[in-house]
């Protein structure tokens, strides 16, 4: 099941707030451009941003996440035509001969068992024309992120339009590879308080290598995420089956 922050209504309705300014998208962006993708497939959408950028560049765009309140607030965004919004999950694509598959933000760590990754890999190679690409980020282990969650204990506030003062707390615990935090978020409005529980998988660079070719992909690129440079690797994989 998707976690509250993206599958309970109420919480799906701030994400974009609490998110800001997604610059890390325009990668992925670049990234089609580079290769030459037509058909893009999102896995794991959320609430539409990065499919809203690649349908302004003229590109067909199918857009699948598991989380019906995300969706819900992507279909309400003012895109041009040329998105699929698809409810459903990573190991059950569509074929639709995508140029490319992309999962942008965290969503490659949400496979917690090898054979969840391993399923997800197979569904994206599947749902990839032959020579597809699949590109994805993931945070790298050695840097730690786990540490500067836990250490920053300062709670987010936001007045959103509409809605009202929200705060959001966060919480981690450790357990490698398996990093679990919690967001809660108090509704000024109301009193009302929403918890949202999560947990992400470090993977090592080598064993994704691994992973990938061994699922039928050639790894084509391993690069330093430019808006978070020595935190994160994006990978760039070719399908060659």
């Amino acid at each position: 099941m998707p976690d509250a922050i993206f599958a309970h209504s109420r919480l799906a309705l701030i994400y974009d707030e609490f998110e800001g300014d997604r610059e890390d998208l325009n990668v992925y962006v670049g990234i089609a451009d580079e290769l030459g993708a037509e058909v893009v497939l999102d896995v794991g959408c959320g609430t539409g941003q990065l499919a809203a950028l690649l349908a302004r560049t003229g590109r067909s765009v199918v857009a699948i996440d598991p989380a019906e309140a995300s969706l819900e607030v992507a279909k309400t965004k003012h895109v041009p035509p040329g998105i699929t919004w698809l409810h459903g999950h990573a190991a059950n694509l569509p074929a639709v001969a995508a140029d490319l598959a992309v999962m942008t933000g965290n969503v490659a760590q949400v496979f917690l068992t090898d054979n969840d990754w391993t399923d997800t890999l197979d569904s994206i190679r599947s749902a990839l024309r032959r020579g597809g690409h699949l590109a994805f980020e993931t945070r790298r282990p050695e840097r730690r992120a786990w540490a500067d969650w836990a250490a920053d204990t300062t709670p987010v506030i936001r007045d959103i339009p509409g809605i009202g003062r929200v705060e959001q707390r966060e919480v981690t615990a450790v357990d490698l590879p398996l990093v679990s935090f919690r967001h809660t978020y108090s509704f000024a409005a109301d009193g009302a308080v929403v918890v949202s529980d999560s947990t992400l998988r470090f993977r090592e660079r080598a064993e994704i290598e691994s992973d990938l070719i061994s699922h039928g992909y050639r790894v084509h690129d391993i690069r330093d995420a430019p808006d978070r440079p020595g935190r994160e690797f994006v990978f760039i994989a070719e399908s060659t089956s």
